[in-house]
């Protein structure tokens, strides 16, 4: 099947072409790692540790595989760590985050560049995060001896109908899966629908509660909050996440409430990098007093400025600390949401639009528990912001209530590494092969 998968691999990337020309010379995304992907040239691994190699799309995904990796570590320290990812965003992010670890650009899913990549990272087991199902880098795995799971694992309803229509290619794939460790039993029972064995199944919850973190005051948190120099009796209205469009409507909820507000601060995180200046050209027509994060460490602060824009990758979970009231980008469009359990974690207000399709299940929790609030519009989250400002304890109502909800949902990743531990390099493997 893998020479058909090239053919059809080829054709789509070749139809896609003139998207990516569009992209680059029009929105400025920049994308890199092409010998990688498609020759699968990664970095060589040197040394003849045993390897566990982690793959992870993006920022998001990305960001989810630290309390993995953390985990493996505690069980055999000895083990070389891996780390590919496909975006930009994410293989900067996967530098700066995973220092000692190897990072390169995931091959893209070509026989050549697979084969190519596995002579190069010599793993003895690959670990795919959230929906990474390719079949010929887990068949080629598989056909080498590597032992692959699935962590995390989602499948939407509209993902779980597309993949209904080609079962019968998915469902031989799904089958040399060792292990499909899922967030929950609905996504289970969808694998398994699709061909996935049962006994391969696991629901282990999000790993993305257990990453979170609670405590405003942590180390990060309080770097950047001194770093903008954010008083103490400051109000901080923070977006992440944002897409076109968002950081306008979470302006337009700051100055109709700063008046009422003289100490609320606005803080917005877009969530790509190439949007960063069309922010700020944004920010600048509406003649707004405003700085940028990527300024803070080589001038002084204007104490005048009551908007920050974060133009730096990595550092939203952090940031997420400072906020008293959030609103979750890539919701008031068709993204899909984004990452909401960060600041829920840390007891903000969360708001986040009408499309969080990504985050169904992590949205019913939170708005079922009265921890969070869905705000169809720009009205609706000026409304919003403007109800937590008023009333004090609403606000924090609401962040109580979030964090509470984070709190029931930590373990999956002790449930994650229950399950993955058959598959993992032995810790008295490791010791052997070191004594050696």
């Amino acid at each position: 099947m893998g020479w058909l998968l090239n053919i059809i691999y080829l054709g789509a990337l070749t139809a896609a072409m003139p998207f990516f020309a569009w992209s680059t010379l029009v929105r400025g995304r920049r994308r890199g790692g092409l010998l990688q992907k498609f020759f699968g040239l990664v970095a060589v691994r040197k040394g003849d540790r045993p390897c566990v190699w982690l793959h992870a799309v993006s920022v998001g995904e990305v960001n989810l595989l630290a309390t993995i990796i953390q985990a493996v570590r505690n069980q055999s320290p000895s083990v070389d760590i891996y780390v590919t990812t496909t975006t930009k965003s994410g293989y900067e992010l996967a530098r700066a985050r995973y220092d000692d670890c190897v990072v390169s650009y995931a091959p893209l899913d070509f026989t050549w560049a697979v084969k190519t990549a596995l002579r190069r990272i010599r793993p003895q087991t690959l670990i795919l995060a959230e929906l990474e199902i390719w079949p010929n880098l887990i068949s080629i795995s598989k056909a080498r001896g590597v032992n692959v799971a699935v962590v995390n694992g989602r499948l939407s309803e509209k993902s779980y109908q597309g993949y209904r229509r080609v079962s019968s290619l998915l469902r031989p794939v799904l089958r040399k899966l060792d292990c499909i460790a899922v967030q929950d039993w609905t996504y289970a029972e969808r694998f398994v629908a699709l061909g996935a064995p049962a006994k391969r199944v696991i629901s282990t919850g999000s790993l993305k509660f257990d990453g979170a973190e609670t405590n405003r005051r942590n180390l990060k948190t309080m770097r950047l909050r001194r770093l903008a120099e954010i008083p103490a009796d400051a109000i901080v209205f923070l977006a992440g996440s944002t897409q076109a469009g968002e950081e306008e409507a979470a302006l337009n909820a700051f100055l109709a409430a700063k008046p009422r507000h003289p100490n609320l601060r606005l803080i917005l995180v877009p969530r790509h990098p190439e949007r960063f200046d069309e922010v700020a050209a944004m920010l600048d027509e509406r003649g707004v007093n405003w700085s940028r994060r990527s300024s803070l460490e080589h001038s002084v602060v204007d104490p005048t400025a009551c908007v920050l824009l974060v133009d730096t990758v990595g550092e939203l979970a952090a940031w997420w600390g400072v906020a008293d009231v959030a609103f979750v980008g890539g919701s008031f469009g068709r993204r899909g949401g984004q990452n909401m359990i960060e600041p829920a974690a840390y007891g903000a207000a969360v708001s986040f639009g009408p499309n969080t399709k990504n985050f169904r299940d992590i949205v019913q929790m939170l708005l079922e528990e009265d921890a969070a609030v869905m705000v169809a519009d720009e009205a609706a989250l000026i409304e919003f912001v403007g109800r937590c400002l008023d009333e004090p304890e609403y606000c924090e109502l609401l962040g109580d209530n979030a964090q509470q909800v984070v709190a029931s949902q930590i373990g999956a990743v002790e449930r994650t590494m229950e399950a993955l531990r058959p598959f993992l390099p032995a810790p008295e493997f490791i010791r052997h092969r070191m004594a050696a």
